[in-house]
């Protein structure tokens, strides 16, 4: 075993790295960039070294810079993570060059791996079945869109490198084919550097499922059972399971059968995972998936199987990159159980799960499972982190583990309803939504669910009226003066005849609120609401515990919804100007991609303006009204949230950002 490994990642995986090498008395380095400065993973580790700025292009994409860490600190290996540098064969040979082990698969396997249409071509060899498509190198728009119509409507445009929802669209109809190509190798070459493209055929009912697959470097290679990820959004998973609901014998052995094979026709060492489609419109059938890649990686939802198999896949791969053999044998990996993860994000699932950032001012996750429940938290974030615009916006992964699927998916509601995020615009509300769909629950799952179901899923109902008067009793300061230790403020409710009414003001969205709090003698709080929620007036209750304060602000949870009220400053101008309705501002921070129209432009409303390029997704800002452009953004700038990018000659009301 290693005394000494680099974790090339940061956040949730670098954490997770270094929990399992702790628990192997293996030494670790972190690397971080400017904004990681204080994270959690340099303060795990034993030792941190820094690598550069905040970008990632000058710091965890900087592979000669984390070798050099690595030489530095005397460690002897490198583990990748996911994401990054993890599939990056030029990588892995630099590491080897240097003399130090690469925690992973070999060049050679990712490279076979690393381009969809080669590994494709490497799959039909080896008796794998794959999706029917176009898999040629040949890449000229007219060559494409003639093998899109021979493939018949709809298609699936899908950048050959990487992966992760980026560079792909589903096409209707051929007139929309040049658009959608153009926009896909726009976002692949961002994120990749290769605007590469393949199409294949888009199957009606699709299920995502995908095996666990892990070699040595002794010929050895197994599966550890299947994970469906059909609960996605523009192609990213959200909520993961295993095993897959409604799976049937055969089509776990057709599956697991064709993965190891898949596998061992690259001779793959370390953990890696076989992705399939499966067209689940006549139910799941073993006649009816197909190969769509292999991540040559530990997986995002690696603690599913963890939680089914009770292996530890990070020690594996400790354990195989210093020259053991697997850890068990086919026959030794049973399936117990089921679980599931879900991923919170910071992100705002009600427009169009744009991405969020923030500081975590609150941050609080269920201190247990419900009986019968085994339950974990991968996080790579405390309460007062921030979360920045230059990674994944992902706050924690909540996976949880009962006997049976209903039971499991009981505990992982329970969880997320005694979750508390404050500080940023987070999922929690949606995930909760998405587990209780009757779809979802029925384990009727594809990868259209949450399209399908999205506005459901992610409306938010407003406050209740209690809600609104816990937040005025938290704004108040009452609700905080039984716990002080000013015996002054113990008796702010106090009057010789009556309790003192005090008066407070909260802003929930476009909403002024006013109320008047007073303490009764038994120690109930009374708030009387005013306009506009002056038709449920009056409340009366004694406890306001899931709430959380943070600068200028208040969150009330009920569930896994947190209320967000805004707490004005009583000395600030009552009359300060409002924002300008003749501009549209962006919504997060991000790179204007493309503009489409310039200054004294007629528009109509839906017309696209611009691409806005935030965290390697292409977001589209469209004009939310009929108008003449007045100004618009620069092609090629940066800018920030808030900024504006676009101003209109005339004023309309209700101006807003509307992306897709």
């Amino acid at each position: 075993m290693f005394a000494k490994i680099l974790i090339a990642n940061r956040g949730e995986i670098a954490c997770r790295v270094i929990r399992t090498a702790r628990k192997l008395g293996v030494r670790t380095v972190a690397v971080y960039s400017d904004a990681d400065a204080r994270s959690l993973h340099v303060e795990m580790a034993d030792e941190a070294v820094h690598i550069g700025p905040s970008r990632v292009g000058e710091s965890y994409l900087r592979g000669d810079k984390i070798i050099a860490a690595a030489l530095t600190t005397g460690a002897q290996a490198i583990h990748p993570g996911y994401g990054f540098l993890s599939e990056n064969p030029d990588f892995v040979d630099q590491v080897t060059a240097a003399g130090l082990i690469f925690i992973g698969p070999s060049a050679a396997s990712i490279r076979a791996m690393g381009l969809k249409d080669a590994a494709k071509r490497l799959m039909e060899k080896a008796g794998v079945p794959v999706v029917p498509g176009y898999h040629g190198e040949a890449q000229e728009i007219v060559l494409l869109a003639s093998k899109a119509r021979e493939i018949g409507y709809p298609v699936l445009i899908k950048a050959r490198a990487g992966g992760g929802g980026k560079g792909m669209r589903r096409v209707e109809h051929p007139d929309e084919f040049s658009e959608a190509l153009s926009s896909a190798r726009r976002e692949a070459k961002a994120a990749f550097g290769d605007d590469r493209v393949l199409v294949e055929k888009y199957v009606d009912k699709p299920r995502h499922i995908e095996v666990q697959v892990f070699g040595d470097n002794f010929g050895n290679a197994v599966h550890l059972y299947e994970r469906d990820c059909s609960a996605q959004r523009r192609h990213q998973k959200v909520i993961e399971e295993s095993p897959a609901p409604g799976m049937t014998e055969a089509l776990r052995k057709a599956m697991t059968d064709a993965a190891v094979k898949a596998a061992k026709a690259i001779n793959y060492s370390g953990a890696g995972t076989i992705e399939f489609i499966v067209d689940a419109s006549q139910g799941l059938k073993a006649d009816r998936f197909w190969f769509m890649e292999m991540n040559t990686r530990l997986q995002v939802e690696h603690p599913v199987t963890e939680m089914v198999t009770g292996t530890d896949l990070v020690e594996w791969q400790l354990r195989v990159a210093s020259g053991e053999k697997l850890p068990k044998t086919q026959s030794e990996i049973a399936l117990t159980g089921h679980a599931f993860e879900a991923r919170i994000y910071a992100e705002d699932a009600a427009k169009g799960f744009l991405p969020a950032t923030g500081t975590l001012h609150h941050l609080r996750f269920p201190d247990a499972a419900p009986q019968g429940a085994t339950m974990r938290i991968e996080t790579g974030v405390r309460a007062g982190d921030a979360i920045s615009p230059y990674y994944d916006p992902m706050i924690a992964k909540l996976v949880v583990h009962a006997t049976d699927r209903q039971a499991a998916l009981e505990a992982l509601g329970a969880a997320l309803s005694r979750t508390e995020i404050a500080g940023s615009t987070v999922n929690t509300a949606f995930l909760a939504a998405l587990a209780a769909d009757p779809d979802f629950a029925a384990g009727d799952v594809d990868t259209s669910l949450i399209g399908r179901h999205q506005a459901a899923l992610t409306i938010v109902p407003p406050p209740s009226g209690e809600t609104i008067a816990a937040a005025a009793v938290a704004a108040s300061g009452a609700g905080a003066s039984p716990l002080s230790d000013d015996p002054w403020s113990s008796l702010a409710g106090y009057a010789h005849f009556h309790s003192v009414a005090r008066r407070t003001w909260l802003k929930f969205g476009e909403d002024d609120i006013a109320a008047k709090v007073s303490v009764r003698p038994d120690g109930r709080f009374q708030v009387a609401l005013e306009k506009p929620y002056d038709d449920t007036n009056s409340h009366d209750f004694r406890s306001t515990s899931r709430l959380a304060h943070w600068p200028g602000h208040i969150t009330v949870f009920e569930g896994a919804v947190g209320y967000t009220f805004a707490v004005p400053d009583p000395l600030a101008r009552a009359d300060e100007a409002a924002a300008s309705t003749g501009s549209l501002r962006a919504p997060m921070p991000g790179l204007v991609k493309l503009v489409r129209v310039g200054k004294g432009d007629t528009v109509i409303k839906g017309q696209p303006l611009l691409i806005l390029e935030a965290m390697k997704m292409e977001h589209t800002i469209a004009a939310p009204h009929d108008g003449v452009i007045a100004e618009i953004a620069t092609e090629g700038a940066q800018v920030t949230d808030g900024t504006v990018l676009v101003r209109f000659v005339e004023e309309h009301n209700a101006a807003t950002t509307a992306v897709s």
